[in-house]
């Protein structure tokens, strides 16, 4: 039987814009909010502090997170919540600040409210939270049947945010397109929704290819330009539309799943959700046999610092071992690389690892001192070529 569903298409309210902050107060007061708990991180807190307005009306209590989202995290801000008698959670941070806010307000029943201050993933929008235990190896995913209240998006404040956590969303946020086509690409027939997804995860790839070399370069200077804008959307907006609308179909394959198996790694954990995920696209492309969709990515990994390999990310010296338990955990039972054709097995993750390595390598090689190929940064949009569309009858 097909899984069923669920769509949670969407925040309840979403703005984004500058200036959006300052609106804070009026948008508690007219949910008749008269108090809440901030929630935020350390140094991202430090940069957004200056943005963060003046609330008169509201009584708010403030607590740094622990750094990590857990239950116990989960469970600390709930108590926090009690501890303080509040009415409502603010998130101030990146995702794991707002998934550990969401994790407590869906335990509690409390409305959540998000300001982001990265774009490195669609936390914002999305009504879940990935879930970590405490030395930072992934452990599931919790899925609320409420909506994030209310996102408030200030783009000077994610211009000021580190260039390589833009990066990492801009990872994050192209797997969406080749996990949902990976999935999708192969029903016999597509229901509204699911092809909604569909669009919206193509939306995913072109913006990016279109827009993040502009974006990162107006970051760098400090500008803020439209291309900056559409990408930070992109990778909150459009992504969190995906999975929102897809669910299962549209929310993770392969790529997600390998993210899943480095996490097992000590050595995997100072790496960027991001980072670890835009390897696994390129990994999962290795699994589907698609070679020459790896060669077309590979100049704008290259032109953005994406990583497509073991070596890029600092793995390079992995022994069998390590790899087979990368791949235990990336095709344990439920894991999301099931979702695509096929069979998947340790073994397998652990052989197709070894062979990127000698796959990118080769590759490189051969597009060395080519225009427009590693190295060699070009117009982006054109690094990659459209997909070759699978006919499967309604998709």
């Amino acid at each position: 039987m097909e899984p069923k569903v669920i769509v949670r298409a969407a925040p309840q309210e979403y703005v984004c814009g500058q200036g959006v902050w300052e609106d804070l107060q009026s948008h508690l007061e007219r949910r008749g909010i008269d108090s809440a708990l901030v929630v935020h991180g350390g140094r991202s807190w430090e940069a957004a502090a200056p943005y963060f307005p003046d609330v008169h009306t509201v009584r708010l209590e403030y607590y740094r997170y622990g750094g990590e989202c857990t239950y116990s995290e989960r469970d600390t801000i709930a108590s926090k919540v009690t501890e303080f008698g509040v009415q409502a959670l603010i998130a101030v941070g990146g995702g794991k600040v707002s998934d550990s806010a969401k994790a407590a307000a869906a335990l509690l029943r409390i409305p959540v409210i998000i300001l982001p201050t990265l774009a490195a993933t669609c936390s914002p929008w999305s009504s879940l939270s990935v879930m970590y235990d405490a030395s930072g190896t992934a452990v599931g995913y919790e899925v609320y049947p409420h909506s994030n209240a209310l996102v408030l998006v200030e783009p000077l404040v994610l211009l000021e945010s580190p260039k390589e956590l833009l990066v990492a969303g801009v990872g994050d946020t192209l797997a969406k397109w080749y996990e949902a086509d990976a999935i999708i690409a192969h029903l016999p027939s597509v229901a509204e929704e699911i092809a909604i997804a569909h669009y919206a995860a193509r939306r995913c790839r072109d913006n990016l290819l279109a827009f993040a070399a502009e974006a990162l370069a107006a970051q760098e200077a400090g500008t803020l330009n439209e291309a900056f804008v559409r990408v930070v959307e992109t990778i909150f907006l459009t992504a969190g539309l995906v999975g929102g609308f897809g669910e299962d179909y549209g929310r993770t394959a392969a790529a997600h799943s390998i993210h899943d198996g480095l996490t097992v790694l000590p050595q995997s954990h100072d790496l960027l959700h991001g980072s670890k995920v835009a390897y696994g696209v390129i990994l999962q492309l290795l699994l589907e046999g698609k070679r020459e969709e790896i060669a077309s990515l590979l100049p704008f990994y290259e032109a953005l610092g994406l990583p497509a390999s073991l070596e890029d990310m600092g793995l390079g010296g992995l022994s069998r071992a390590e790899r087979l338990a990368v791949g235990v955990r990336a095709t344990e039972p439920g894991a999301s690389i099931h979702r695509m054709q096929g069979h998947f097995d340790a073994e397998l993750v652990a052989d197709a690892m070894e062979e990127l390595e000698s796959v990118v390598t080769d590759l490189r090689a051969k597009a060395a001192g080519q225009p427009g190929q590693p190295g060699q940064p070009g117009p982006t949009q054109a690094a990659v070529p459209e997909q070759k569309r699978v006919s499967a009858g309604r998709r």
